[in-house]
C-alpha cells in the first residue's frame, strides 16, 4: 500500500493518509495519487473484509 496505514481497535477500522504526500499521477494523468491500497486488500485482523481505498486530488 502506498501512504496509507491501517489499524483496528474493537470493532473500529482506522485509515491513515499523510495528505501532504503524493506519488505523481494517474495512469490516465488526470489526477495526482495522494494514497492507495493498489486494489482490494484485507483489513488488518479481518481477513474475510476487505477496503479498496484511493486518496487524489486534480491536477
Amino acid at each position: 500500500m502506498k501512504n496509507v496505514e491501517m489499524s483496528v481497535e474493537g470493532n473500529i477500522l482506522t485509515i491513515k493518509v499523510d495528505l501532504t504526500r503524493d506519488f505523481g499521477p494517474s495512469s490516465s494523468g488526470k489526477t495526482i495519487i495522494i494514497a492507495s491500497s493498489e486494489g482490494n486488500q484485507s483489513v488488518p485482523g479481518k481477513e474475510a473484509i476487505k477496503i479498496g481505498l484511493n486518496v487524489y486530488k486534480k491536477k
